[in-house]
């Protein structure tokens, strides 16, 4: 007869724990009014695992906005008792670049094709399926964190690694080829300090052209004059006296 293995069960279990904890990144805000639609909305969600806030109504779901930096994307009713979901919705958007899906009992087109065109990422119409919901969400949630992971922002700074191409409020910004490496060496490594050296070992492969600790000083020089509102004090890369560079917050 086979012995139990204690030993293996504790070891699942804490593998199950790690699982459900890495799971349980995604918060998602609820703002509805209907109390009964919130509270089953909250319960197939933490069965997903997702960690879940609530607002019945505009006002205090813009200060959860506020309070929660972490959001990951909004059930956003379009009937709420002091503001209009689309207008509610532009105030969210003016702030946060977060994923919307619009909750309605409206399903009329002209009031779906109205939140989509605004940018709401999709739009459901009550009453739903929890699982089609779900779906939804899910779809959603992978979408943008691909289109994320593609998009390093800083400040007013935008890299796209898809494109190789940085943006400053919006406007291209025309980098060389090595300019590009450096700053997506720090980019990819916020707040973390680069020194000279390892620097100049990451882009020793990039370009024919020599790079000795002389020149990256002008590069860094270069760099900050295109995407620094003042390179002379620079909030962007700053430099860490005597050992080299980082992205600052």
């Amino acid at each position: 007869m086979a012995l139990f293995n204690y030993k293996k069960v504790i070891k699942n279990k804490l593998n199950y724990s790690i699982i459900n904890l890495v799971m349980k990144m995604s918060k998602i805000l609820i703002v509805e009014d209907d109390g009964t639609i919130r509270l089953g909305l909250k319960y197939y969600l933490e069965q997903e695992n997702y960690e879940v806030i609530e607002s019945e109504n505009g006002e205090y779901a813009l200060n959860l906005l506020e309070q929660n930096k972490d959001i990951s994307l909004i059930l956003l009713d379009i009937n709420l008792p002091d503001i209009n979901g689309f207008d509610l919705f532009e105030k969210i958007k003016a702030n946060r670049d977060i994923p919307v899906i619009f909750l309605t009992a409206n399903d009329l087109e002209v009031s779906i094709v109205r939140g989509l065109d605004m940018g709401a990422d999709d739009y459901i119409t009550k009453p739903f399926k929890a699982r089609e919901l779900i779906s939804r969400i899910k779809n959603v949630l992978r979408r943008t964190s691909k289109e994320e992971s593609s998009v390093i922002k800083i400040k007013d700074i935008v890299i796209d690694m898809k494109q190789a191409k940085v943006f400053k409020n919006n406007t291209d910004v025309m980098l060389t080829a090595l300019e590009y490496k450096i700053l997506l060496i720090l980019a990819l490594s916020p707040n973390v300090v680069f020194t000279r050296e390892k620097i100049l070992a990451d882009i020793w492969d990039v370009n024919e052209e020599y790079v000795n600790d002389n020149t990256l000083t002008v590069y860094i020089k270069r760099i900050r004059e295109k995407i620094e509102d003042d390179p002379s004090y620079p909030k962007i890369i700053e430099t860490v006296r005597g050992i080299g560079y980082k992205i600052g917050d």
